[in-house]
């Protein structure tokens, strides 16, 4: 599985409700949103991994591209969940790159959907509700007025995800749950709760020490409920390995650098 950026993790975190719109609607059919069936059930196989090699180029166009091919997948077999677990990565990934916020917004209603018709096919998948809970916070985002109906519906399918899958993408549940709880507004507005996001941030790394999002979220956590020279030291570990992989070529790392470099709790 491909890995979640940092920034992807944390976008369903910044969250302040403006208004409060539904974050879930009745999702479309499998047809509505993959197609007619181009291909048979004996080229899925095919199909993932396809979109697989285009996904790992990272451009706009391939990443499209994937999307595409993943949604042929679910096309040709709506009862497999890869075809609509892969769709929604890619969208999310394209909520997060696209330039123009019409593409972004887009891209974000479709992950939910994608995420919807997993859960659809396969009601106890943990793959589902990890990733519908990216995008419904990839949505909140791009539409602001459905933050307040996303949050808790977000930690509920992560714990549930947590529960069935926790090494799934990294310690993900456990990382992304962190970085909610950090960062949403606490009671009676949101579900925020530094203290008990800690507790996940060390869990995630217990799970995936060598995954470097996890100890920035880490890092992140113990700035938040004030533990400023442990957060410190941390970052002064880890920051280094991010710039090296960065300097090798790793998009995703010269990503987590830009990230530490705005983020508010780094200062």
């Amino acid at each position: 599985m491909s890995r979640i950026r940092l920034r992807m993790a944390s976008g369903i975190l910044a969250l302040v409700a403006c208004g409060c719109a539904p974050a879930l609607r009745e999702p479309p059919s499998a047809t509505e949103l993959a197609g007619r069936p181009r291909h048979d059930r004996h080229q899925v196989d095919t199909l993932l991994g396809r979109a697989e090699a285009h996904y790992a180029s990272w451009t706009l166009d391939s990443v499209r591209q994937a999307s595409r091919t993943w949604l042929e997948a679910a096309a040709a077999d709506p009862s497999r969940i890869e075809g609509w677990v892969g769709a929604a990565r890619a969208a999310i990934w394209l909520a997060g790159h696209e330039t123009d916020a019409p593409a972004r917004e887009e891209a974000a209603e479709s992950a939910v959907h994608s995420a919807q018709l997993c859960g659809e096919a396969a009601t106890e998948e943990p793959l589902c509700a990890y990733w519908l809970a990216v995008a419904l916070g990839v949505q909140a985002r791009e539409r602001r007025a459905t933050a307040l109906d996303a949050l808790p519906r977000i930690v509920e399918l992560l714990n549930r995800a947590g529960d069935g899958r926790p090494r799934l993408d990294h310690a993900g549940p456990d990382r992304v749950l962190a970085l909610v709880l950090v960062r949403a507004p606490g009671w009676p507005t949101g579900p925020g709760d530094p203290d008990l996001g800690l507790t996940h941030a060390r869990r995630a790394v217990e799970l995936e020490p060598d995954y470097l999002p996890n100890q920035l979220c880490l890092a992140e956590a113990l700035a938040a409920v004030g533990e400023k020279d442990e957060s410190r030291r941390l970052l002064e570990h880890t920051t280094p390995l991010v710039q090296r992989r960065a300097a090798s070529g790793d998009p995703q790392a010269s990503e987590w650098l830009e990230e530490i470099h705005a983020a508010d709790w780094v200062k």
